[in-house]
């Protein structure tokens, strides 16, 4: 029988504590989900979820009873997070659905181990691990982690109507878990149901896209997804652009040790085009900080095919590296695959890197002077003196910085 008894995170005795406290006095408990498709896919486990036949009040009270601490995490849908040794474990006491209308689920508690089980999105999610760690699989997950297959519970279609998100998890599952081509039925109840996906909030969406983006290698769920017009649906920036950039860029990122960015990815799909970029921001809710990131991007000046290292200085100082970071490694990229057929194109690869390089080391120089120091030299308060200190700014900027601050006042003096 399958176990993930030799686990190492099985054989906390952390773990051992919640089986005893729960699995005790008529009750069960197993661990559910992540920790088991990992354990059994080989791949690092993370966090620790746990399903259970007793109600959120007696998981919490028994909790109590033996010093734990428990946290109400999401009690109303059965939800409580059990704290031992720091190590959280979040146990949700098995559920029905009762209602479904494509985005939330009205559930009920239950005790039917398989009726929790059917309830569940893809068969590799519903695996189940008992006390002593052996696999208990309902829904058929076992011969699918074998096969890296993803694979809705039952028919593809009722799962899908359930809550469209799932539209998504399918992908980016596929994305992280996945081999081959996706499930038939599967692709199939997705591309059918993607206009629903506009139903959705936002957030969700954009939590779901960042996440298929930040799988190790998202090419083939972005093109499974743009088949199925998923893509188009969630993300109309890319439609005329296209996803090619994809490959070159994952092979950059394995070639230069890049840390996998999921915003540089997104980046590589769609048009730096500032109009259109703000309006995906807004329509996907992105968080300030990422909404800064293609803004600068888009605003920041196409660099010329030669430019020398002070007149690039300039630009890093005026549009900051932001935009420039961006810009540089999907030139890189693109110029790295191909120099991969064409040698004639390395010195353009040489020529992205150094830049660059510049980029990611490069410290913005302070200027001198402030506003006081147009003001003791007998200009009134007022507009005049951001005028006279951007005009200096310009100077100094254009002169690569190397004015000292006794420059630039005596400069100031000749001014006014």
């Amino acid at each position: 029988m399958t176990s993930v008894a030799s686990e190492a995170w099985f054989s906390a005795p952390a773990l051992t504590r919640v089986f005893d406290l729960l699995n005790a006095d008529g009750g069960e408990v197993r661990v559910v989900g992540g920790a088991v498709r990992n354990s059994l896919m080989g791949l690092a486990v993370a966090d620790i979820d746990m399903a259970t036949t007793l109600l959120p009040d007696e998981v919490v009270a028994r909790a109590k009873t033996a010093s734990i601490k428990s946290v109400p995490t999401g009690i109303a849908h059965g939800t409580v997070t059990l704290v031992i040794d720091g190590v959280p474990y979040e146990v949700t006491t098995l559920r029905r659905d009762v209602e479904t209308n494509g985005r939330h689920a009205e559930v009920a508690f239950a005790t039917d181990w398989r009726v929790d089980a059917e309830r569940r999105d893809l068969t590799i999610n519903a695996l189940y691990a008992d006390a002593k760690g052996e696999v208990i699989d309902l829904v058929g997950g076992l011969p699918d982690i074998e096969k890296r297959n993803i694979r809705f519970i039952g028919n593809a279609t009722e799962r899908v109507a359930e809550d469209y998100l799932r539209i998504l998890r399918f992908f980016r599952f596929f994305a992280h878990y996945g081999s081959g081509r996706p499930d038939a039925d599967g692709l199939r109840a997705c591309a059918q149901a993607r206009s629903r996906l506009s139903g959705l909030s936002a957030e969700r969406v954009w939590s779901e896209l960042k996440k298929i983006l930040a799988a190790r290698d998202p090419g083939r769920a972005l093109l499974w997804m743009r088949t199925a017009g998923v893509l188009t649906e969630i993300l109309p920036e890319s439609e005329k652009w296209g996803i090619d950039a994809i490959p070159a860029l994952i092979a950059a990122e394995q070639a230069f040790n890049w840390e996998p960015n999921p915003l540089l990815r997104l980046a590589s799909i769609i048009p730096p085009d500032a109009e259109r970029l703000d309006v995906m921001a807004k329509r996907l809710r992105l968080s300030r900080n990422e909404a800064a990131v293609f803004a600068e991007w888009a605003k920041a000046p196409r660099l010329p095919a030669t430019i020398a290292d002070t007149a690039f200085d300039r630009l890093l100082y005026r549009h900051g590296t932001g935009g420039y970071d961006t810009s540089l490694r999907l030139a890189l990229a693109s110029a790295r695959q191909k120099s991969e057929g064409d040698p004639a194109q390395l010195p353009e690869t040489a020529r992205l890197q150094r830049l660059l390089t510049r980029t990611e080391k490069w410290q913005r120089p302070i200027f001198p002077l402030t506003g006081a120091d147009v003001l003791q030299n007998g200009i009134p308060a007022g507009p005049r003196v951001g005028e006279i200190l951007g005009a200096l700014e310009d100077e100094w900027v254009e002169g690569n910085f190397n004015a000292d601050r006794a420059t630039l006042v005596a400069r100031l003096q000749s001014m006014v």
